[in-house]
């Protein structure tokens, strides 16, 4: 049932797409809290419009949403947010002049809907 959504901003030109979510799905996909790996859809998308903060300044971001059937950890939670950190702190282009901010959320999905 886990989904993994990462949203990039637009000028991190080269963001290396397919070879992110083949390796953010075997990152997440090694972990214990997931059953079987065709439980995981994933998908990865440019945004088109943002901002970050408010001073004209060279900024970009990635963030990648995690959202899980309730129940894990916060043991098993960090476990999966430092898998996909890590795989993001990676592949992550950082063009010069740019300040490139990262952030992972893990998402409890109720159980009961």
């Amino acid at each position: 049932m886990p989904h993994l959504i990462v949203e990039y901003s637009r000028n991190l030109a080269g963001f290396p797409e397919a070879q992110a979510l083949a390796e953010l799905n075997a990152a997440v996909c090694a972990s214990p809290e997931v059953a079987d790996e065709a439980d995981l859809k994933s998908r990865i998308a440019p945004v088109q419009q943002f901002e970050v903060g408010t001073a004209p300044a060279n900024r970009a971001f990635v963030h990648a949403q995690l959202r899980l059937l309730s129940g894990r950890t916060p043991e098993a939670k960090k476990d999966l947010s430092e898998r996909v950190a890590g795989v993001l702190r990676r592949l992550t282009p950082r063009p010069p002049g740019v300040l490139v901010q990262l952030s992972v959320e893990i998402v409890d999905m109720d159980r009961a809907s």
